[in-house]
């Protein structure tokens, strides 16, 4: 049996190819069983993502021809238009993948940790949908244990790496309690729902988005208990934020410094955060003069962000070390099964002498013989039958000069 690791990703292949191999939430039980069915192929498991495909699967060959026929088929496209964007891992490269997959090693932005949650996601479905082994299984959990002991012994994950995260961080470090804090967020693109998605994790108190369109800012704001106003409303609304993150494609800034100044006078003079993440810039510099007004722009996040990066290569750099010893644990698992079967096999024997020799003591007990002479001639008799096969096999090897098949005995019986 081989493990193996295909797939693609951001590295090897163009949004519009991963488009065509994603596979939604919502047909992934159905898809996994069909996979299951597939000749060769003994237990599977689907991780898709916007920035990857991958499948996980233990197979009787290494090739990775039948998943590409599997796929093909599927999704019913030509095996050439898709087959050069693949990787194959194969067996201890297959675990150190995923184990690199699920701590962030291997994401666009190094750390990042909801690859983790999709990773059990992946897992959850394929258990459920009935497609899972004794080996895909443990392999899954010790990925689980690896990203968790990369997490808590290094700091891979502690320090933001994007302009939205970092803007939440800063405004932690401002405010004392983000849950007594109104947030106005001006945009509604990748970044702002991303600002959107930290406040709301961290508590913030409540969220207002403001978009040229409405609708796109009502659908955003609906995903995080939030308030949708028109860019328009945008001077009735600023005097109630505490915290102000902008990031829209204006070529003009969408807030002069005389706007601030008169949101400022109604607040009485409470301060205000404002993060400008838009290039060209959604907020007039000179807003930066005002008293009470702490004015960020992308720049000077971005040099937090360089440091963090740094921070994080380092983190990488023992995350690697700790996966190479995660590898080698389930290794040394996966050569313990070899021995199972034997193992079964051997106590199966000992079971069955046992059975015979015990039924024949009963049966003279039963008769009336005397109990402690039964006793006896049984512990006699059971150890004579155990014995009797690794003594003539012993005796074969030393006549036939099988000195490692003796040593190797002395070793498994522990003899000195």
């Amino acid at each position: 049996m081989t493990l193996l690791a295909v797939g693609i990703n951001y590295h090897t292949a163009p949004v519009a190819i991963r488009e065509r191999l994603a596979f939604p939430a919502d047909i992934l039980d159905n898809t996994l069983k069909n996979l299951y069915k597939f000749q060769g192929i003994n237990e599977a498991a689907i991780l898709s993502t916007c920035n990857r495909t991958e499948f996980y699967y233990q197979a009787d060959h290494t090739a990775p021809d039948t998943l590409v026929e599997w796929i093909a088929e599927t999704k019913q496209i030509a095996p050439a238009e898709f087959k050069p964007y693949l990787y194959t891992h194969i067996d201890s490269q297959s675990i150190r993948h995923m184990f690199r997959v699920a701590c962030g090693l291997d994401s666009m932005i190094l750390g990042e940790p909801q690859i983790l949650g999709q990773m059990k996601t992946a897992y959850q479905a394929a258990y459920q949908a009935g497609t899972l082994g004794k080996t895909l299984s443990k392999l899954f959990h010790h990925t689980f244990s690896a990203a968790k002991k990369v997490r808590t012994d290094t700091a891979i994950g502690s320090s933001p790496v994007s302009v939205a995260f970092a803007a939440v961080q800063l405004a932690q470090q401002i405010f004392d309690k983000l849950s007594d804090q109104t947030a106005l967020l001006i945009g509604a693109g990748e970044t702002i729902e991303l600002t959107a998605r930290h406040l709301h994790h961290y508590g913030v108190g409540r969220i207002i988005i403001a978009n040229r369109t409405y609708d796109k800012a009502h659908a955003l704001a609906s995903q995080f208990n939030g308030y949708a106003i028109a860019l328009s409303e945008l001077p009735d609304h600023l005097a109630e934020a505490d915290i102000v993150v902008s990031s829209t494609a204006s070529q003009l800034p969408i807030l002069g410094k005389g706007r601030v100044e008169s949101a400022i006078k109604k607040r009485k003079h409470k301060p205000m955060f404002m993060v400008d993440l838009a290039v060209p810039r959604d907020i007039e510099p000179e807003v930066e003069q005002l008293r009470d007004v702490y004015l960020y722009t992308v720049d000077d996040l971005q040099n937090t962000i360089d440091q963090n990066m740094d921070s994080r290569r380092r983190a990488a750099e023992q995350a690697e070390e700790i996966i190479d010893s995660k590898v080698e644990h389930f290794l040394a698992w996966l050569r313990s099964q070899g021995a199972q079967e034997t193992i079964r096999d051997y106590r199966l024997q000992a079971e069955l002498t046992r059975d015979e020799v015990l039924q024949k003591a009963l049966q003279q007990l039963s008769s009336g013989a005397n109990s402690e002479e039964v006793i006896q001639k049984l512990a006699y008799t059971l150890t004579n039958k155990l014995i009797h096969t690794p003594c003539a096999q012993l005796r074969e090897a030393g006549a036939n000069e099988r000195h490692d098949l003796i040593a190797a005995s002395r070793e498994i019986f522990k003899l000195r």
